[in-house]
């Protein structure tokens, strides 16, 4: 009888039933008890085969249950006419409950899905255990898990129970006859076996005991558990103890995970502290006396060199008496003091290579070794940098104690007619600025607010976005794109970008090892990070958490540094800061400018714009980049020299003013003491350096003091001249529109950089521990998640009982809709509280792939706990049908699809916008398990 589904019916039944022949013989299988069919056979005098359903008359029947289905009706009281019963043939075994045979000799097929037999003689009821469907004259068994008793008639009501059917009118010696229907639960449940109850055979009934419980249409009573309660007839079992039980444990399960880490992560930084702590006593104590005889012994070599070269100098035209060595040593000594360029570079590739031959041999292993090394090394930088200035021998004081300094590659980035315009428009936000910043000097970016300070600065590193670069930004008089140097360009933002979640040292550490080259050892990318906290001075909030807008952590000059520091423990060769000193006071502006000249006495170009700093400050810059309103350039050039320049266009600054000060507000307009237009201030530094003036800036009365070779700063005066120029203009800038598009599309994967940072693999392992440290200092979120899983559980459970007539939908339900959107909610903070960071992280060339598969790999924590936290109070409060672990299975696969929803709307929304669509999607039409 199961081959009748196999072709037909396959299709629309596998994704309720897995194997449909193991499922129809578990179903009708009756070898363990055929009493109700040996009654049957003495009933009809052996002639039962001629009255049961052949595979044509279930087919039909089920193909009417599923057409009524289709409809809307729950079932169907009326089935299609069928040569037995129809408008012109209804005989007794038409009715419900009733049954006929065939005519004698007829073979019945059982097997015959094609065609229904002629079953209309000697009509009776329908035997016990079975049921026999209106407009069908055969009988069809009742499956396990049902109850077929014979009907009673009702006199009250006229029906026969326990079915739902009338006996006919008009019909002599028509009673009540078997159960009339078998289908789903919701519109036949009195042919199932009643809850409380166990029915061994369809035709038997049975009280539950107690001690066990029995749901509908049960075979048999299950035994309860040991803590659950279960009366007589009990339908299922109170297992809200074990609910509970679970809840708590699972609760200190939690509590001593978190603690524990937390308490790990804490033991683990205060014996790190105490071993760092060890070692810079240590390389203190021993720092004077290494110094003391580095010292004697660099002036002893000193005295040495001084008197051979003096000796070689009296008697240069004879033959040297103190050989070729002697001879090296004093023309070296002589270049050392003629040139003290050279005499550094001598004693910075002399250290380093000594630095690396001291880190070979020690082989440094453990963490108070490296803190030792390192600390050690800062002392003699220390030493070096007092003497630096006092000592005639200090650069052979640096060739005798070591540096450990790294020569890094010297950017040069010069501009020329760099013009900015908005995309679409023709608004300039800078506009032919010719000028260059060099490497080992500091250049300051001045001028009145909306000048284009930040504009300047993002055209330079390549980050302007949505604006038209006109103009070329060469590199080592190289037109290549700044992009293919990322690695070693530094870019400060203008808003302090940093994890609050981690401390200062945590910061810098990871900034330090995914930016540094992978060949660099752990010693000397800690003493890189020890470097940049000293000089910042961070050394005493450095365990600190920097803090965030609900957790208070460190003060914000403090963190103002540590967002510089983000930049400088990279060791970029450009470092372009957006006001640093902003919000700082003038202390900590110095400090900070302090660390940002020992970083361009190694070679690094620095720039930063900076917002009225005082003299002493001004002073300690080389360079300076003076914008006026429109993005022009009102002086470009060193410090030194800006007083003398605007002394000679007739400004002149008064006593007691500071210079900066006065600057700006001659080009905000303020001060108008001086005579001078501050509109004319960009014309007049382009007609003193003979840059090409654009046509709507031309002003006759202005000469160039030093022509160029096809200059357009001269006007004709006439209409023509200026319709040519301008036509000049407007191809130049669709010509480097074309150009600079073409040169970035083949360039933008480039590498020029010539720095091998450390592979996805890598940073996938340090984005993995910085998540961790995240994930576990905010415990208390997410144990208000898990506690909201589990208040939500217990409301579910309690308020939305599980019914056998619809197997727990109604909890279901509710279960997809609060567990969807809690669990969205919770999933989307993992990529929306540090979109900034990660942009700034991904624009200075770190993996997002190892980014975003390092917090979904720390999620799955959470992916794998919420199911069993939720169920443990709704499961336990109100347990459906299925088992527990089918449940914690659907759970799963529910929040996995979730969570990849959550994480596109955290990605590509911004935060308020993606929980506002969570809440509109609880059931999201991309999850087939939520909808």
């Amino acid at each position: 009888m199961a081959l009748l589904f196999h072709e037909d019916d396959l299709n629309d039944l596998s994704f309720c039933i897995k194997n449909i022949t193991a499922e129809w013989n578990e179903a009708f299988d009756f070898s363990h008890d055929t009493r109700f069919l040996s009654n049957c056979i003495q009933k009809n005098d052996g002639n039962i085969a001629q009255r049961l359903c052949t595979a044509a008359d279930i087919r039909f029947y089920v193909t009417v249950l599923s057409e009524a289905e289709k409809q809307g009706f729950k079932t169907s009281t009326y089935v299609k006419g069928n040569k037995n019963c129809n408008l012109t043939s209804w005989v007794a075994g038409c009715e419900p409950g009733w049954g006929c045979s065939t005519a004698k000799g007829i073979d019945v097929d059982l097997s015959d899905k094609d065609d229904m037999p002629f079953r209309t003689t000697d009509c009776q009821p329908c035997c016990e255990g079975f049921f026999c469907p209106t407009g069908l004259t055969c009988m069809i068994p009742c499956p396990s898990g049902s109850y077929c008793p014979l009907a009673t008639l009702n006199p009250t009501t006229n029906i026969c129970d326990p079915y739902r059917y009338q006996p006919p009118l008009g019909m002599t010696n028509h009673t009540c006859g078997g159960a009339d229907v078998w289908a789903a639960v919701t519109s036949s449940r009195e042919v199932f076996c009643p809850a409380g109850f166990f029915c061994p055979s369809s035709v038997e009934k049975y009280s539950c005991e107690p001690g066990h419980y029995c749901r509908l249409g049960s075979t048999y009573e299950t035994e309860c558990f040991q803590f659950a309660t279960c009366d007589k007839e009990a339908v299922m079992q109170n297992i809200t103890a074990y609910g509970i039980m679970t809840c708590v444990g699972l609760i200190l399960l939690l509590l001593i995970f978190y603690n524990c880490t937390d308490q790990v992560i804490t033991t683990r930084e205060k014996r790190k502290a105490k071993s760092r702590e060890a070692a810079a006593q240590s390389a203190k104590e021993s720092a004077q006396e290494r110094w003391r005889n580095a010292k004697e012994t660099a002036k002893k070599k000193a005295e040495t060199l001084s008197r051979t070269f003096s000796r070689k100098k009296s008697t240069m035209t004879e033959p040297s008496s103190a050989g070729t060595s002697s001879k090296d040593e004093a023309i070296m000594m002589h270049d050392i003091e003629e040139d003290p360029e050279d005499r550094d570079t001598v004693s910075v590739d002399i250290g380093e290579k000594a630095a690396k031959k001291e880190l070979k041999a020690k082989k440094l292993h453990t963490r108070s070794e490296i803190f030792k090394y390192a600390y050690g090394q800062i002392e003699k930088e220390k030493a070096m940098e007092q003497q630096q200035g006092s000592s005639p021998f200090s650069g052979v004081l640096s060739m005798a104690t070591g540096s450990s300094y790294r020569s890094r590659p010297k950017l040069e980035v010069s501009f020329e007619d760099l013009t900015l315009m908005l995309k679409g428009t023709k608004r300039h936000l800078l506009r032919s600025v010719n000028g260059k910043i060099s490497p080992g000097r500091v250049s300051a970016v001045m001028g009145p607010s909306g000048a284009g300070k930040t504009t300047f600065l993002s055209a330079l590193t390549g980050k302007a976005r949505g604006c038209t670069v006109i103009g070329s930004i060469l590199i080592n008089g190289k037109n290549e794109p700044m992009n293919s140097y990322k690695k070693i360009i530094g870019f400060v933002p203008q808003d302090d970008i940093v994890h609050g979640d981690l401390t200062v040292e945590e910061n810098l550490w990871f900034s330090a090892r995914c930016r540094l080259p992978a060949k660099l050892s752990r010693a000397e990318k800690v003493l890189v990070v020890e470097r940049v906290i000293e000089s910042l001075g961070l050394q005493h909030v450095r365990d600190s958490l920097v803090g965030t807008v609900e957790k208070r952590g460190i003060s914000g000059g403090q963190r103002k540094r540590v967002n510089v520091g983000l930049e400088m423990v990279m060791e970029s060769s450009l470092l372009i800061l957006d006001e640093p000193t902003s919000g700082l006071d003038s202390s900590s502006s110095q400090l900070l400018l302090k660390a940002l000249r020992r970083e361009a006495h190694e070679g690094v170009n620095v720039c930063m714009v900076v917002h009225q700093p005082s003299y002493s400050l001004f002073r300690m810059f080389d360079d300076l980049i003076l914008l006026a309103k429109g993005g022009l350039v009102a002086y470009l050039g060193p410090v030194n020299k800006v007083e003398e320049y605007f002394s000679g266009i007739g400004i002149d600054v008064p006593e007691r003013v500071n210079p900066p000060d006065h600057y700006i507000d001659i080009l905000e307009g303020i001060n108008t003491t001086s005579g001078v237009n501050y509109k004319d201030l960009p014309l007049k530094w382009m007609t003193h350096n003979g840059y090409p003036i654009p046509p709507d800036m031309q002003d006759p009365d202005l000469k160039p003091e030093s022509a160029h070779e096809g200059s357009t700063s001269t006007v004709g005066g006439h209409d023509d001249r200026s319709f040519v120029s301008e036509l000049w203009q407007e191809f130049k800038f669709i010509l480097h529109l074309k150009n600079d598009n073409f040169i970035s599309y083949f360039n933008s994967g480039k590498d020029l950089s010539n720095r091998k940072t450390p592979g996805v693999a890598q940073q996938y392992r340090f984005f993995l521990g910085r998540v961790a440290k995240q994930r576990i200092r905010e415990a208390r979120l997410q144990a208000v998640d898990l506690l909201l899983l589990l208040i939500a559980g217990i409301s579910l459970g309690t308020l939305a009982k599980v019914s056998d007539e619809n197997f727990g939908a109604v909890g279901y339900t509710y279960t997809i809709i609060a567990y969807s959107l809690l669990g969205k909610i919770s999933a989307m903070r993992s990529f929306t509280t540090d979109k900034f960071q990660f942009g700034r992280e991904r624009s200075s060339g770190m993996s997002c792939f190892a980014y975003f598969f390092s917090k979904d790999t720390i999620d799955q924590f959470n992916t794998v706990i919420k199911p069993a936290v939720y169920l443990c109070t709704f499961y336990y409060f109100n347990p459906p049908r299925s088992s527990l672990l089918d449940n914690y299975i659907i759970l799963l696969c529910l929040l996995y699809c979730v969570s990849g929803f959550a994480y596109a709307l955290a990605i590509y929304l911004e935060a308020g916008a993606a929980q506002l669509v969570s809440e509109f999607y609880p059931r999201s039409p991309f999850c087939p398990l939520a909808s």
